[in-house]
């Protein structure tokens, strides 16, 4: 098999776990609260990447890592997973996983907020257009289209969902810095992320043992949001001759999501939620040419 068409293959099979965890994470807190799923889920991804790293004698290579280094997942473990997932998981207990699902994805147009004081990246007429249509977007969702007198459904959960973005959209950009390689920094991180975690839940007394079905949740999450998928995501970057090609596919996720949040968790997929995501994705597709557009340009300044 080519390895373009492996990469497509990884990266949709990947898409496809990812888009099951909003169901799993909604059917999940009937049984275990948002710090509890967090907890069991993060110590069984930490489970999963330390057998990766032993699996393929790589665990030996912990203790080359730097203070410095340690210091770094130490943050990036409390921004993901601790503190956007215990964010997000929170959005969830309080929002329908339609509404949860999709204002999670606002984070590209976050990343482009970001990007300004961080990367020093100017912003044109035409990025404030996409910014703008994305945000319409959440409106949509926030409101249940009701834009006329801007009544929330739940203004708590919208703004925790959309803080959770904030949240991805921080640690993405610390990410992109981090040259170190993958499955390492992920285990560290989603190490300290544990810590923080299992503190968190002792210092607020939620320490129950999961029943049957918390578990099976916990640990459905731990692998398929935390663990396995990100292993394949990785892998279909690692074969893509055109990593752009292979990364637009996560646009499929939540179109995805909300067949499953439709068919597991029974829940009736508003017109406001379609919509809203449809402003949404046009935003970041529009984001996404615009920066082409302009890269391509760059190139062909310096090319001349």
């Amino acid at each position: 098999m080519k390895t373009d068409k492996k990469s497509i293959l990884f990266a949709l099979l990947a898409v496809l776990f990812w888009s099951t965890v909003g169901s799993a994470f909604k059917l999940t807190l009937n049984f275990l609260n948002y710090t509890q799923i967090l907890l069991f889920a993060s110590f069984v991804a930490v489970i999963f990447l330390g057998g990766m790293l032993l699996i393929s004698g790589r665990l030996a290579d912990l203790k080359q890592a730097s203070l410095k280094e340690v210091g770094l997942s130490a943050l990036m473990g409390f921004i993901n997973p601790f503190a956007y997932y215990l964010i997000l998981l929170k959005a969830y207990s309080l929002l329908q996983a339609q509404e949860a699902v999709v204002l999670n994805y606002i984070w590209p147009m976050i990343l482009v907020l970001l990007s300004i004081p961080v990367l020093k990246q100017r912003i044109s007429f035409l990025n404030i257009i996409a910014l703008s249509i994305s945000f319409l977007g959440t409106l949509v969702i926030a409101t249940g289209g009701r834009l006329s007198t801007l009544t929330f459904s739940n203004p708590l959960g919208t703004g925790l969902a959309l803080l959770s973005a904030l949240f991805w959209a921080s640690y993405w950009l610390l990410n992109m810095k981090d040259k170190r390689e993958a499955s390492i920094k992920l285990f560290l991180n989603f190490g300290f992320g544990f810590l923080y975690a299992l503190i968190y839940t002792l210092l607020t007394k939620q320490w129950v043992w999961p029943g049957f079905e918390g578990s099976i949740g916990a640990i459905y999450i731990g692998l398929f949001e935390m663990g396995i998928t990100f292993v394949i995501w990785l892998k279909a970057l690692k074969y893509a001759e055109n990593t752009a090609k292979v990364s637009n596919l996560i646009y499929l996720s939540p179109f995805i999501s909300l067949i499953f949040v439709s068919i597991f968790v029974g829940e009736k997929i508003m017109f406001s939620t379609i919509t809203g995501l449809a402003l949404i994705i046009s935003g970041i597709l529009m984001q996404y040419f615009i920066d082409l557009k302009f890269s391509n340009l760059g190139r062909g300044t310096e090319g001349g």
